[in-house]
């Protein structure tokens, strides 16, 4: 979970396709709104400076304040841990769209 390559939070993209193509209203950005500054302060590792990194601040966050009665913070664990199941599901949709997208290239390129 959480694998959001640094390039990918700045808006670059392994895919050779048009992010937005095929959706003509456009798409809701994803924005991260924790600063840089503030994950070097919490210390939260690389990996885990993903787009639920604002869920992860406020677990850590609820889990010193209520130490040691940290099951008292199981909605903000939930609240992480589903943000991660979505980011999953729209990072393996993003994926599979692009798959699509490449056999219907290779179709074209064909006749």
């Amino acid at each position: 979970m959480g694998s959001v390559s640094a390039k990918a939070l700045e808006g670059g993209s392994d895919y050779k396709h048009d992010p937005l193509e095929g959706f003509p209203n456009g798409r809701k950005p994803r924005e991260i709104k924790t600063t840089l500054e503030e994950m070097e302060s919490a210390k939260i590792p690389l990996d885990k400076r993903d787009y639920c990194v604002d869920y992860l601040m406020k677990f850590l966050e609820c889990r010193n304040e209520k130490y040691p009665w940290v099951y008292k913070c199981h909605h903000e664990k939930h609240e992480y841990l589903h943000c991660q199941y979505e980011d999953y599901l729209i990072r393996m949709k993003d994926f599979e769209r692009n798959r699509r997208l490449d056999e219907r290239a290779a179709k074209r390129e064909q006749h």
